[in-house]
This record gives structure tokens, C-alpha cells and sequence, in this order.
């Protein structure tokens, strides 16, 4: 892509026009070694055109059957109806075939936004088979939409119990089940409650059920978590009546903060050193170490990307 082509995109997807920014996604999630120098380029004309990074990442994982997806879409649609100047960006992971490596992105059919509504931006990705709940894709993504949104909110492929990888990617992660799923004792086995910063009881709809739910996952997470100054909350809501709606984006605003650059180069270290073992092995990793390993490939690099154009990979492994 020539430098004036470069430009225009750039300049459209800061607009947050649907095609340029579409394109620069895709951009952002082709896995060719060759796509690196043109993610390079593009973060920094993002930068030139004063697209830093803002947004605050929330992470929403549970199991399937939870209402992930209208939970989700319904709050990003809620906080751009009540703010005129906010912007949000709706990443949605949707598991992928084991035989075919296929991915039927439904979660876009859940959720429905207005017509032409710039602020509003939603995007499906396979998980590629990946564990951890989010993509390879992913992190990449991310890394373009919190440039150009106020909100990012990655919605993770069905978890089970061992996918905590969102707690990497998210400023704040929520954790949404459903009454009577007895879920919250499958995660106390994996750990997995000791990772959100709230829980969501979706479908509270249910009358009694739901709160027999919310005792017994208030109980779960004293049990998990003891002695906690202040303990998580748990929202009941119901994405369908409107529910506790209200009270999950008050929570998503009163913990909107950046991370700090200490907190943005551990992230960009955790997903490197990713990026270099799934696309290389351990070998890549090991050439990764003596090339000064990813805190230092990073340190005299611009930028993620860059230092991803700068890393060397093994030409084959050793035999």
C-alpha cells in the first residue's frame, strides 16, 4: 500500500468510517509474516494522526448459554444512547472446528445495533482453536481499536475451565453466568474465580431461581477469595427486561482508567512472547532470547508491531 493510500485509510478509520475501518482490521488480523511491515506502518500513521491509545478494555467471559452476546450488545448500544461523545468497539471471539478450522461467527446475529451509527462498531472473530478464551487475532485487534474508541469490549468464546487468558488482554474483566448453571463450583476447581473483578448473574428474569443463584455465588466466591477487603461485586441483571443494565455500565465508567506504561509493556511482553511461540515454537523462542528477549526487542522498538518487524525468526528448526 502506497504512503497516500496508507493515509486515506488511516484518516478514514480515525473518522471511524465502516470500510476503511473494517479494512484496517482485517489488516491487523492477516497472520502472514509479510502483513507485519504494513501493521507497523499503519500504528504509526494511527500515531501521526494522533490516534494514542484510550480506551479501557473490558473483558466479558462466562460459559455458553450465559447471554454473553445480547448482554454485551446491549450495554455498548446503552452507553452510546446516553453519551453523545462516547464511543464503543464490540470484539466477539466465536469458537472454531476442530475438523474443519472453520468458524460460524453467530454472535453477530445477537446483536443489533443502529443503522449508521459510527459509534457503534462490532466485529466477529474465530478463536482459531485457540485455549484462553480470545483469538491469535486478538490482541492485535485490540491493540488498533483502543486507538480509535472510548470503549473496547471483547467478548470471549465460551469459556470451560482452564481459558483465563482475557485477564492478559482487559483493563477489567467480568465474569457473566446464568441461575442454576452451577458453573461457579467448576470454576472454584480451576481457579477461575480468583480472576474477574465483578461477576454478572445474567437472566435474573427467573424469579426465585435467580436468587437462590446469587447466595450461592456469593457464598462460592468467599470461599475462593477469603479475606478480600472489598469483596467483587455480582450484578443481577436480565439483558432482555433491562435488568441491573444501568448498574454494570456505572461500574464500567467509575473504573474507566488507562494502564500505566509499566502495565502496557508487561502486556506487550506477555503477547509477543505468544506471537513468537505459536507462530515459531520453542525454538522461536529460544532465538527470541538471544536477539535480547521481548522486553528488549520491545525497548528499542517504536511499537509492538515494530518490534515484531525487528524480530528475526528461525528459518527452520534445527534438525
Amino acid at each position: 500500500m502506497t504512503a497516500p493510500a496508507l493515509d486515506e485509510l488511516i484518516a478514514g478509520a480515525v473518522a471511524l468510517e465502516k470500510w476503511p475501518l473494517a479494512r484496517l482490521v482485517r489488516l491487523f488480523e492477516d497472520a502472514r509474516p509479510e502483513a507485519v511491515p504494513g501493521k507497523a506502518a499503519a500504528i504509526a500513521a494511527l500515531e501521526t494522526h494522533g490516534a494514542l491509545p484510550r480506551a479501557m478494555v473490558a473483558g466479558f467471559t462466562g460459559t455458553p448459554g450465559s447471554g454473553k452476546s445480547t448482554l454485551v450488545g446491549e450495554l455498548a448500544a446503552r452507553m452510546v444512547a446516553r453519551d453523545p461523545a462516547i464511543s464503543v468497539a464490540v470484539l466477539a471471539i466465536d469458537p472454531s472446528s476442530y475438523r474443519s478450522g472453520g468458524s460460524i461467527l453467530g454472535d453477530r446475529t445477537r446483536v443489533h445495533f443502529p443503522i449508521g451509527e459510527r459509534r457503534l462498531y462490532f466485529r466477529s472473530q474465530p478463536s482459531d482453536r485457540e485455549l484462553g478464551g480470545i483469538g491469535r487475532a486478538t490482541y492485535p485487534v485490540v491493540r488498533v481499536l483502543e486507538r480509535l474508541f472510548d470503549y473496547v469490549f471483547v467478548e470471549t468464546v465460551g469459556i470451560g475451565q482452564s481459558e483465563v487468558e482475557v485477564e492478559r488482554l482487559a483493563d477489567r474483566v467480568y465474569l457473566v453466568l446464568q441461575p442454576l448453571g452451577g458453573d461457579h463450583i467448576q470454576f472454584m476447581k480451576a481457579g477461575i474465580m480468583e480472576v474477574p473483578h465483578a461477576f454478572i448473574l445474567n437472566k435474573c428474569d427467573v424469579g426465585a431461581a435467580a436468587r437462590r443463584s446469587y447466595h450461592a455465588l456469593r457464598a462460592s466466591i468467599d470461599f475462593a477469595r477469603p479475606g478480600e477487603a472489598s469483596p467483587p461485586p455480582i450484578f443481577r441483571t436480565s439483558a432482555l427486561s433491562g435488568e441491573g443494565l444501568d448498574d454494570v455500565l456505572a461500574d464500567l465508567v467509575a473504573h474507566r482508567t488507562l494502564r500505566d506504561a509499566a502495565g502496557r509493556r508487561e502486556r506487550d511482553r506477555y503477547f509477543f512472547e505468544k506471537w513468537v511461540r505459536d507462530e515459531y515454537g520453542r525454538f522461536g523462542l529460544d532465538l527470541l532470547e538471544r536477539q535480547g528477549g521481548a522486553e528488549g526487542l520491545l525497548a528499542r522498538a517504536a511499537t509492538f508491531e515494530a518490534a515484531q518487524a525487528a524480530y528475526r525468526p528461525p528459518v527452520a528448526p534445527p534438525g
